[in-house]
């Protein structure tokens, strides 16, 4: 993959060292964000916090957080380009704006459904524990349907042993124990998700000064103002229980969704399916990190036609033989005791034959558990499972005759001892010399 495979339709935003597109993909045709990060300039720091939020994304699998699509290094600029979703809607922070712009305020319900939105997306993270660390309403990004997903995971790290030290963020959504160099854990991120819920009912952040110091002044007392009055009593309780200076007083993230004012939030079940990444390591020859990177995730099932189908299908009989019989192996399994299995895989491949044969709006329905079916599954078993225990006793066999032909041979070619008596003094001379005796010189 390369940037030959995408047109590039806008420049989204653009940071010190990275330049995030809009880019249309050749392949499907569907529009994506690349995010293009060049590596000349970077620090051996800066290049490892780059593979980080690409293992991030691609651990990830929330719908909620911005969706890991591909990775690869692009040789002719020297730039790490990462394909994620696209929202299609821009940023919080420019709704925030753009209502402020126009004197406008956000409603309560959506305020209250970005919040839990957000705190599922956090709570993906913090179940793996990953603390995001630059949580801001920049870094929410909307959809055109309503929904928000959160992204930018540059600075986002995990923490094997609950806590982080490095301090990090930006100083309106930092939260105290950060300001003062101290130690921190999940509940930072919620002091965090405190300041963007209130920016958004408020228009502006909850802590503000002129400087850093009448800033840190403010953050580590937790003192804020009050939100407008047309907003209820429970949006500012949500948003006393975030901002609690003391962290062991503020919810986690998996605590804050089960609160009572998310429940109409709960339209279906979240289907989480994040599993944490290895560490990507920068290599010294970039060349090599071509390999390292995850795999494409991009999952357009409507490109896919019936022979794709199929082959993905053989594929997946494929994995599931050399997960039980280990790599490399292309045959059923000559054990009986895998039968249960070549069965499965057959019916699995009578199934999609029969989808492809019979596939129309008279449709049959076929009972597999049909007697006949099985007899047919199991003489095909036959036909391919070779006749090992024939072979077997053939071997066993031919090795039992072979063996005392082979040890006669063995003993017939060794040379003949003499037998000494204890007694009897042994000669210590070079064997190879006459025995005669030598002539007196």
């Amino acid at each position: 993959m390369s940037l030959k495979d995408f047109k590039i339709i806008s420049k989204l935003g653009e940071g010190a060292y990275s330049t995030v597109y809009k880019v249309k993909r050749i392949e499907d045709n569907s529009d994506y964000a690349l995010k293009k990060v060049n590596l000349t300039n970077l620090s051996d720091k800066e290049k490892q916090n780059a593979l980080n939020e690409v293992r991030i994304l691609a651990s990830i699998k929330n719908p909620y957080i911005i969706s890991y699509k591909e990775a690869f290094i692009d040789v002719n600029s020297n730039s790490l380009c990462i394909v994620m979703e696209l929202a299609d809607n821009g940023d919080l922070l420019q709704q925030i704006q753009k209502c402020a712009k126009s004197n406008t305020t956000m409603s309560e319900n959506d305020i209250l459904k970005i919040t839990f939105q957000i705190a599922s997306g956090l709570k993906a993270l913090h179940d793996l524990k990953i603390f995001h660390r630059d949580l801001k309403s920049a870094n929410v990004f909307l959809q055109s349907n309503g929904d928000v997903k959160l992204g930018d995971m540059n600075v986002s790290k995990v923490a094997k042993k609950g806590l982080l030290y490095t301090q990090t963020g930006t100083p309106y959504y930092a939260s105290p124990e950060v300001w003062k160099d101290l130690p921190y854990d999940q509940k930072s991120d919620i002091w965090s998700l405190g300041c963007v819920t209130y920016e958004m009912a408020a228009l502006k952040p909850p802590f503000r000064a002129e400087d850093m110091e009448g800033l840190y002044k403010k953050v580590i007392r937790g003192l804020y103002p009050k939100l407008p009055s047309q907003y209820s009593q429970d949006l500012q309780n949500v948003i006393r229980m975030m901002l609690q200076v003391q962290t062991n007083l503020r919810p986690t993230s998996y605590a804050l969704t089960e609160l009572p004012y998310f429940n109409r939030f709960k339209t279906h079940a979240i289907d989480d399916q994040s599993k944490l990444l290895n560490t990507i390591i920068f290599p010294k020859n970039q060349i090599s990190i071509a390999n390292m990177l995850p795999k494409a995730n991009y999952n357009n099932s409507k490109f896919k036609t019936e022979s794709n189908q199929h082959s993905d299908t053989q594929e997946t009989i494929q994995r599931n033989r050399q997960t039980t019989l280990g790599a490399g192996s292309h045959q059923s399994s000559p054990n009986p005791t895998r039968i249960s299995q070549y069965l499965a895989e057959q019916e699995m491949l009578l199934k999609q034959q029969y989808s492809v044969n019979y596939a129309g709006k008279n449709k049959k329905t076929h009972n597999y558990s049909d007697r006949n079916v099985i007899a047919k599954i199991l003489l095909e078993y036959q036909k391919e499972v070779p006749i090992y225990k024939q072979i077997k006793q053939r071997n066993r066999r031919l090795s039992q005759e072979e063996t005392p032909y082979l040890y006669q041979r063995r003993i017939g070619q060794l040379p003949a001892l003499e037998e000494h008596s204890p007694n009897q003094k042994r000669n210590h001379r070079n064997q190879s010399m006459p025995t005669s005796n030598l002539p007196i010189i």
